[in-house]
């Protein structure tokens, strides 16, 4: 029996907020001593009211408008019944049958092809607290951390329309990219600020098999998505082709040992015993303030990806290159600085050797010590025939190292091209007389043997010879000699 695998995400994804969701405690918890960063809201005590964050509001109903969903004009909160040790109220201020954002979707290309991932609804709740687990004398015990308990949490969740574990990988890395370029949240896997709950079932070509749906949870990257899922999708279909019974269920993900283990039973939505938040106001959402909201979104990555194309002439694989991170995009097009016909020069500058600089850094771009202004320089000088590309690439980590201006390196180094022929001539009779064998190679038809002659030139002259100078006295030089 031939099966088709059937994913749906759950992503939640912290907010970029100075205060937490319902009081004014900082937001700012990952380097704060634990529980210094509290009040009676956030711990839960009896008596304290909570207060809507309007900035979260806002960030959500922009995330939505990026995801192509609808804003209803009223929602509310509610609250979200459990008992576990990391929520302090014993319940959960979320959102249930009337969130902030619905039925919209997520544009992707997979293999080649586009399709669009359904997105059931973005909703707002508030995060809980941190559970720190310790080993002492042979004991295990854990503590609570509130610092993160009501930090405000974006819950968006994918309609079952991807089909594969790489759909799904796919699927994350889009979101991600989109949640950053609004900027409204870090989306940083390692740092708990975007995580993902991924139900997976099985189903039958012909549809008379159905699989139950199963929670997949404890995953804490793209790749641990991606494997996971894999597995599951081993497991259910081996499952189901043996006529094994499958359970509805949430099972865990072990990085280490490379499987999913059972962990309980599958919720289903009246086990949380969803009301009204009792204590908050419904929100009446202001038209207005929607299209405010989305007039000051930024240009969102597929749309950036199909601009760069089209005003700066650049290839899809460019394109794509420099439209992975908005940050990327800005330092391109502050480089570019309105003149179009350098976009090509800059776009091979910034993926070629800031990326490379980035790399052996293990910097950000924001971090690296190089402005646009200062690569738009580099173009100038190489394009005036100031310096050659090697010398260039030289002079790019002088900037990153000292933060002075190209010209200046160039200036104090000596390291201006040098083109004046009677030099280079010199130059080029000294690498003819010391190198024979490579004059001989040339002489028989081997021409790529003056690529190691003009190498020769280049390191006599400490990388300032003019290349294109160095190449024609080359073959003069040797056309006479075998004339003579």
């Amino acid at each position: 029996m031939q099966f088709e695998t059937i994913i749906g995400l759950e992503v939640h994804a912290q907010l970029l907020t100075n205060s937490k969701m319902f009081c004014r405690c900082s937001a700012a918890y990952a380097s704060a001593d634990p529980n210094t960063h509290v009040c009676p809201v956030c711990l839960g005590l009896p008596g304290a009211l909570p207060v809507i964050n309007h900035g979260a509001v806002q960030a959500t109903i922009m995330t939505g408008l990026a995801l192509n969903c609808s804003i209803p004009e009223y929602s509310k909160f509610d609250r979200k019944n459990y008992i576990y040790p990391d929520l302090m109220k014993g319940y959960q201020i979320s959102q249930y049958d009337l969130p902030l954002c619905e039925s919209g979707h997520l544009p992707m290309i997979i293999d080649g092809e586009a399709k669009n991932v359904g997105i059931t609804r973005v909703h707002l709740e508030e995060d809980t607290a941190r559970l720190v687990h310790r080993t002492a004398n042979g004991e295990s015990y854990s503590l609570v951390d509130v610092n993160r308990s009501g930090v405000p949490l974006m819950e968006i969740v994918s309609e079952p329309d991807m089909r594969s574990p790489a759909e799904a990988r796919a699927y994350l890395m889009a979101l991600r990219q989109i949640l950053r370029y609004i900027g409204v949240s870090t989306a940083n896997m390692e740092e708990g600020a975007f995580r993902c709950d991924a139900n997976i079932s099985q189903r039958s070509i012909d549809g008379s098999v159905v699989g139950p749906k199963v929670e997949i949870k404890n995953m804490n990257s793209f790749r641990s998505v991606e494997r996971a899922l894999e597995f599951e999708v081993e497991r259910q279909r081996k499952a189901l082709q043996d006529g094994e019974a499958l359970a509805q269920e949430t099972r865990g993900w072990v990085e280490d040992r490379g499987i999913t283990v059972s962990q309980r039973t599958k919720e289903f939505a009246h086990d949380y015993r969803y009301f009204p938040e009792p204590d908050l106001p419904p929100l009446v959402l202001d038209r207005a303030e929607v299209s405010e909201i989305e007039g000051r979104m930024a240009e969102l990555p597929a749309a950036r990806r199909t601009r760069f194309v089209e005003q700066y002439a650049l290839n899809d694989r460019e394109a794509e290159s420099l439209t992975v991170e908005r940050s990327v995009a800005d330092f391109f097009e502050e480089t570019v600085n309105g003149k179009e016909d350098k976009a090509r020069e800059a776009s091979n500058w910034i993926t070629g050797e800031i990326f490379a600089l980035m790399r052996d850094s293990g910097l950000e771009l924001e971090d690296v010590n190089v402005m646009p202004g200062q690569i738009r320089e580099l173009i100038d000088l190489v394009d005036q025939d100031t310096i050659n590309n090697r010398t260039a690439k030289e002079v790019l980590v002088a900037v990153h190292d000292s933060g002075k201006d190209p010209k200046e390196i160039v200036e104090e180094r000596g390291l201006a091209q040098v083109s004046d022929e009677a030099q280079l001539l010199a130059v080029v009779r000294n690498v003819v007389d010391e190198h024979p064998e490579a004059v001989a190679d040339y002489q028989n038809g081997k021409k790529a043997a003056i690529g190691f002659l003009i190498g020769q030139v280049m390191k006599q002259m400490r990388g300032t010879a003019n290349p294109g100078v160095a190449r024609s006295l080359l073959e003069q030089e040797l056309a006479e000699r075998v004339t003579s």
